[in-house]
């Protein structure tokens, strides 16, 4: 009885430890913007818009989706059925959320911008509740003798694509007239679900890992909802473009090379 407990307390600290740096990389990517006197200029908008639009589409495809259609095999399901159905139910999320938000600050003169921030803020804290998770339940499968280097690996990659993912949010939010402080505090905000969320996770190892393909699944529609009915048709224009490459190449690297 001891050892089991004392077991569950080294996987506990372990995963506070693994999830702990994605949190810190996160929040060096959102203190970014005081790195900027005033607010940006409208053409460096669209292209931060463009560059939060790609890291999220990249982070999609190869953080959520090709994992959760790997996980999929794990638990005995054909690859493309949590895939298709989390996306689809988090797209149905977010445009609920969508629609629900001038409903819940009972005004009809509902601000645009303030609503674009609520919805990216809203998508990329969803997807980082499944990395979390996922590199909590990699600690506590290496507690159990699954080897340590590959959570380890796994927290770095994760932490490493979290940095443009925190400039992501806090540099929208500056160029919409959000002080820096606040536009760093959300920023911040976002990677905070992630060790609680690798934490629940360790403590609940075998009940989560069937569940993993449909809340990473979930959270890619999540974001893509938001890259295609906010992001995008907000950054349109030449630098909107190129933001948007530069964003989707820097997180497809990312993803592939760190794994």
């Amino acid at each position: 009885m001891e050892k089991a407990l004392i077991r569950m307390l080294q996987a506990l600290s372990r995963a506070a430890l693994g999830t702990g740096f994605p949190f810190l990389m996160t929040t060096l990517g959102a203190a970014v913007v005081f790195f900027f006197a005033e607010a940006p200029r409208p053409q460096f908008q669209k292209a931060m818009l463009g560059f939060a639009a790609g890291v999220m589409t990249a982070a999609s495809v190869w953080s959520l989706l090709l994992p959760a259609i790997d996980r999929a095999a794990d638990v005995g399901l054909p690859g493309w059925l949590p895939a298709a159905v989390g996306l689809l139910c988090g797209v149905v999320f977010l445009a609920a959320l969508d629609a629900a938000l001038p409903r819940l600050r009972r005004g009809r003169d509902e601000d645009p911008s303030r609503r674009q921030s609520t919805l990216l803020m809203v998508a990329i804290t969803l997807h980082n509740v499944p990395e979390g998770m996922a590199v909590g339940l990699a600690f506590a499968l290496a507690e159990a003798g699954e080897g340590m280097a590959g959570a380890a690996a796994l927290a770095m990659g994760i932490g490493i694509q979290n940095f443009p993912e925190g400039a992501a949010i806090s540099l929208p939010l500056r160029q919409e007239g959000y002080s820096r402080r606040r536009s760093f505090a959300l920023g911040t905000l976002s990677g905070a679900v992630e060790p609680a969320a690798g934490i629940l996770a360790a403590l609940a190892a075998a009940g989560v890992r069937p569940a993993m393909p449909w809340l990473l699944s979930f959270a890619a529609g999540a974001m893509l909802y938001v890259v295609v009915e906010e992001l995008v048709p907000q950054a349109h224009s030449r630098t909107g473009t190129c933001g948007f490459v530069g964003g989707f190449l820097i997180m497809m690297i990312l993803d592939v090379a760190l794994g």
